[in-house]
């Protein structure tokens, strides 16, 4: 038999191909709907799957002021991030902007954490991110000293992508007054009201969804109820379970995952630059982590 823990081990492991699987699902979508059409979808069928999981966990609905701000903060930080997350992949390759964002992330939000808290970096820290940063240069290609490769309009947004996650994270990490399921359960909402308002004629789209075929539901399927809902449950309750350091840990998951997914659903190839940067980025962040731990 298998233990509870086993299983939540598996389960995580589940999320983070789900995460992995998103970078995919949004090459597929980017075909049917644009970037505002796509985050009010995603957002709107999450909050709603949400709901009943906040009630069975028993988490309080109610927030405070504070809270609320901190909820407008992440809520602009998320639009900004869905929308650079989609161009980027409409643009160039899931494989190559799941590895360099989910890579370039964890050492962006160390960055951004230090210079907030006017923290200096030693020299192993340093040592690491120089590696890091080897590692995202290598996976830009920088070598092959092509301008218009490495400043290409994908690579623009891939870079805005790991620099807006960062600030979603450490903003919703001021939150202290309610659970982070709950917290993203605003956010969702919050950005969706955001994008329906400016962006999105909900009832054209309510008409248009209808005519679309399977594999625009299947992929909808994936990155809405699996990959956020069921994905980001895991992970909150792997927190509350098992603690953060150990859950971050099967983050690793996710860039080989977006690699390996998009090899064999959309075809793309996987070149040698773009493995050995993302090794030297893991390498880095596996540092850092342990840095930050000791």
């Amino acid at each position: 038999m298998i233990n509870s823990k086993t299983m939540f081990y598996i389960f995580i492991v589940f999320a983070m191909i789900f995460w992995g699987a998103s970078w995919v699902n949004v090459k597929f979508l980017s075909s049917y709907v644009n970037e505002y059409e796509l985050i009010i979808l995603r957002m709107g069928i999450s909050f709603i799957c949400m709901l009943p999981i906040i009630f069975f966990l028993r988490h309080k609905i109610s927030i405070d002021f504070k809270t609320i701000f901190l909820v407008l903060l992440a809520s602009i930080s998320l639009v900004s991030y869905s929308i650079v997350f989609f161009l980027g992949v409409d643009h160039g390759t899931a494989g190559f902007g799941g590895a360099l964002v989910t890579t370039l992330i964890p050492i962006n939000t160390f960055l951004i954490l230090a210079v907030l808290n006017k923290k200096s970096i030693s020299i192993k820290h340093s040592l690491a991110l120089a590696l890091g940063a080897f590692g995202v240069l290598t996976m830009l290609n920088i070598w092959s000293f092509d301008i218009n490769e490495i400043f290409s309009i994908e690579n623009i947004y891939f870079l805005l992508a790991s620099i807006f996650w960062p600030i979603l994270t450490i903003v919703s990490s001021k939150n202290t007054r309610t659970s982070p399921l709950v917290f993203t359960f605003y956010v969702y909402i919050l950005s969706s009201i955001f994008i329906s308002l400016f962006y999105v004629d909900l009832g054209v789209l309510s008409q248009e969804i209808f005519t679309f075929d399977y594999v625009f539901w299947l992929n909808l399927f994936v990155i809405t109820i699996l990959a956020t809902v069921f994905a980001s449950t895991i992970y909150f309750i792997g927190i509350n379970k098992l603690g953060t350091n150990e859950v971050s840990s099967f983050v690793f998951l996710v860039p080989s995952s977006a690699l390996i997914l998009s090899a064999i659903f959309l075809d793309e190839k996987i070149t040698f630059t773009t493995i050995f940067g993302m090794i030297c980025t893991i390498i880095a962040i596996y540092i850092l982590i342990k840095l930050f731990r000791k």
